[in-house]
């Protein structure tokens, strides 16, 4: 049985212990649910006050909450408290699931695909013609990958997951049950018959270190690409539409939505049921508060709230100004009252 100190804990976090260094525990758990023998944590000091109902034996703790502690406890001092609990989670985690090399019977792949050394097919995956699978690439059990797409190394690709015809994937990808690569982009024109359909022509281009989740869809872009930049990590049921670019380590959280031809710049969050319109930009490191509606294009930096977004303050001051319209209210009819008493 996996076993770690506190005093172990706090190297591997570059923090400090308070209480007993050579405590161990075997496991980890959330706050309440934890034993005497796994480690928690406290990551937000609205949670301090469940410390004397837990059994936790060790408590990972921000460095600035130290003077709320009671000492009687074991915790570990750390900067960043999530970061930390993760690497405490890898310690105990179950060996990563592996697939040996090789072509389940079932599947069907065609003679002209380029399949690299270490590649696994699982059962009843399609593997069209012209496709290329780079080495030590899974494929999961009923997934597709279309005509002339290309598969980098050492990706992951769970079951029941389509990439379709000439899309490319970098390496190192994940990319989770259910995602659909490659889906005609969404293009109609009115015509005398009613809505024409646009044929949708380009491809999109995934780069590498990219993750998405279960149930996402990218559409293909009209020509040209969708592009999903490095180290992009994607939540579920996330929808990217044509010709949308995604700058690296952007994060889209799940049910957002990104319309066609919007450009996302380098390290952009964008939170739950967020929406962001077609044909905009948002510069580097923009941050986009869940459910709210972007409509137009942001500086770099820009923090957005509501529909349609605009900035902390804007909302703040547009949701704090009916009370104190109220206030003012009051303040008037209770002045009123004071002169109509002064009359008598």
């Amino acid at each position: 049985m996996k076993q770690i100190t506190a005093g172990q804990i706090a190297e591997a976090v570059n923090g400090s212990v308070i209480g007993n260094a050579e405590l161990a525990v075997s496991g980890v758990a959330s706050l309440m649910e934890a034993s005497p023998s796994q480690a928690s944590f406290v990551g937000n000091k609205r949670y301090l006050k469940q410390l004397a109902d837990s059994a936790a034996g060790i408590i990972l703790v921000e460095k600035k909450l130290e003077k709320q502690l009671n000492a009687d406890r074991t915790f570990v001092l750390c900067e960043n408290v999530d970061y930390s609990f993760s690497k405490v989670i890898a310690f105990f985690a179950p060996e990563p699931v592996t697939y040996a090399p090789g072509i389940h019977p079932s599947a069907v792949v065609a003679e002209s695909a380029k399949i690299a050394d270490g590649v696994y097919i699982g059962a009843n995956a399609v593997v069209d013609e012209n496709a290329e699978i780079g080495p030590g690439t899974s494929i999961g059990a009923g997934s597709f990958v279309g005509q002339e797409v290309k598969i980098g190394a050492q990706c992951q690709i769970s079951p029941n997951v389509t990439i379709m015809h000439r899309c490319t994937v970098g390496h190192k990808a994940i990319l989770h049950p259910g995602v659909v690569i490659g889906g005609d982009g969404f293009g109609f024109v009115p015509g005398p018959q009613g809505l024409v359909k646009v044929p949708q022509t380009g491809i999109v281009q995934i780069d590498d270190d990219v993750e998405i989740g279960a149930n996402t869809t990218i559409d293909r872009a009209r020509f040209g690409r969708t592009w999903i930049k490095s180290n992009v990590k994607i939540d579920n049921q996330v929808m990217v539409a044509h010709n949308v670019e995604v700058g690296e380590s952007t994060i889209l959280v799940g049910q957002s939505g990104i319309a066609g031809s919007a450009k996302l710049g380098r390290g952009v969050i964008i939170a739950a049921q967020a929406g962001v319109n077609g044909h905009i930009t948002l510069g580097d490191g923009v941050q986009v508060a869940g459910t709210s509606g972007v409509v137009k294009s942001l500086p770099a930096g820009f923090i957005a709230l509501g529909t349609p977004a605009e900035s902390q303050r804007e909302y703040m001051n547009r949701r704090t100004l009916p009370k104190k319209f109220e206030k003012l209210s009051r303040k008037v009819e209770d002045l009123k009252a004071e002169v109509e008493e002064l009359k008598k």
